[in-house]
């Protein structure tokens, strides 16, 4: 049998503008980076070919202009400096537009929230930027639906986040959208990042007294993903922290957006994602392994999580390999 033609590249746009934040440019570029074991092809351009002024006392040498907008699945909005005053240039607006229209995706990351919403894309829909500048681009962007507590906002179409780090976790989750959960755990080892962290995790949590429990919790998920065969309640994990259960509870939701119980379910759901991707086991044995016990109660909350079958999305990410 003659194999068939090779799957196109997917295509990623780092849109640099005046200003631009060097962490903000360089997460999407690294985390989609053009190597052979990531189908992705990366362009980072500007709105003309050539020197672009940067934040931070760097600059920018882009090969590529505009034109590469018309050619990604995803442009990226890094976040640039002074957004509430420097509006992007009108040649930009309309070219992230046009890519819109022609079906790419755009992904702001951190302030580049205030050039995605310059193109009207975000009225009526949720949105976030960097704490900082929430209530900036509330004043100038009053038709977006910001929630400045939030890492990042998937939308479909159109993506934020909010600081730097949170673009990774923004393109973590694309990722894991696109090639399934084994090639962003992957890419997020690579990083030395967290594999998952919740677009629903508060980013900016003031507190008055500060609590040091934070190693201490890290090391609770930890122990709880090495032991997800086995029954996990609330009352084991505060144990393991060593804390009450309700400062555990509190504590653990502002750590990683969900209630103890929902991790430990999505935890669940993850590794049953990977074993049906990486492995050949039958769908009861993976319910056993990811200690959800039957397979019709692997595929009822598979199905509330994830929107689709075990048996489906088996199929969707082997790709016959």
């Amino acid at each position: 049998m003659i194999p068939g033609p090779p799957a196109r590249l997917r295509r990623i746009a780092v849109l640099v503008l005046e200003g631009a934040k060097p962490l903000d440019v360089g997460i999407p570029a690294q985390v989609f980076t053009t190597r052979a074991s990531m189908p992705y092809e990366v362009r980072v351009c500007g709105a003309a070919p050539g020197l672009v002024t940067g934040g931070d006392g760097l600059a920018y040498h882009v090969a590529h202009g505009l034109e590469a907008l018309a050619w990604a699945d995803i442009v990226f909005i890094p976040g640039y400096r002074v957004p509430d005053r420097d509006d992007p240039p009108p040649v930009v607006v309309q070219a992230l537009i046009a890519a819109h229209a022609r079906g790419a995706r755009l992904a702001a990351i951190s302030t580049g929230a205030f050039a995605l919403a310059a193109t009207g894309l975000l009225d009526g829909r949720r949105a976030t930027t960097h704490w900082h500048y929430t209530l900036a681009l509330a004043h100038k962007y009053p038709r977006v639906r910001l929630d400045e507590n939030v890492l990042f906002v998937d939308e479909g179409s159109v993506l934020t986040s909010a600081g730097a780090a949170s673009g990774i976790d923004l393109c973590l989750h694309i990722l894991r959208g696109d090639l399934g959960v084994s090639a962003s755990n992957h890419a997020a080892r690579r990083l030395v990042a967290a594999p998952y962290r919740s677009g629903g995790q508060a980013q900016f949590v003031p507190r008055s007294v500060p609590e040091p429990l934070g190693e201490r919790f890290a090391a609770t998920r930890e122990w709880a993903l090495r032991r997800l065969a086995e029954p996990l309640s609330l009352e084991t994990l505060a144990e393991h922290a060593a804390v009450s259960a309700r400062t555990f509870s509190r504590r653990f939701a502002e750590d990683t957006g969900y209630t103890p119980m929902q991790w430990v379910m999505r935890a669940r759901i993850d590794l049953a994602r990977e074993l049906l991707e990486r492995s050949q086991r039958g769908i009861e044995q993976i319910a056993h392994d990811v200690g959800l016990g039957t397979g019709a109660n692997l595929r009822t909350h598979f199905q509330r999580i994830l929107g689709t079958t075990p048996s489906e999305y088996r199929r969707t990410f082997t790709r016959g390999e």
